[in-house]
This record gives structure tokens, C-alpha cells and sequence, in this order.
């Protein structure tokens, strides 16, 4: 139950659910799996998906943070 879990491992648990979901994610858009995903293309994936953002707004990203 989380319930059983304090405030950051709450945290820590959403944190690592969001990165799986993501990871898998790219992994289908580069046509890979998570596993084979580099360090080089995770990074390039992250530049794609701000160059969308700038390019055509937010809502044509993945990641839907905004800078302050």
C-alpha cells in the first residue's frame, strides 16, 4: 500500500513510473527497445521533443513542462 511509503519515496515511485513510461515511449519511436536505448539516442529524442515544442507548441510535445 502507499500508505507504507513516506513523502519522497512517494515521490521516487512517481518519478520512476514517468521514466519507464518515457523511456518506453522512445524506445517505440526510435524503433528499439528499452534495453538497447544509448545515452546518445535518449539525448537526441529529448532534443527532438523540445525542437517540437518550439516548433510547433507545447501541445506537439511529449514532455508538456514550460519554462517559468
Amino acid at each position: 500500500s502507499s500508505d507504507l511509503l513516506s513523502s519522497p519515496e512517494k515521490f521516487l515511485a512517481r518519478l520512476t513510473i514517468s521514466t519507464a513510461r518515457l523511456l518506453t515511449h522512445m524506445a517505440a519511436d526510435l524503433g528499439t527497445s528499452v534495453e538497447a536505448l544509448t545515452p546518445e539516442q535518449i539525448i537526441g529524442w529529448l532534443e527532438q521533443d523540445a525542437k517540437r515544442k518550439r516548433d510547433q507548441g507545447v501541445g506537439a510535445a511529449v514532455l508538456k513542462w514550460q519554462n517559468e
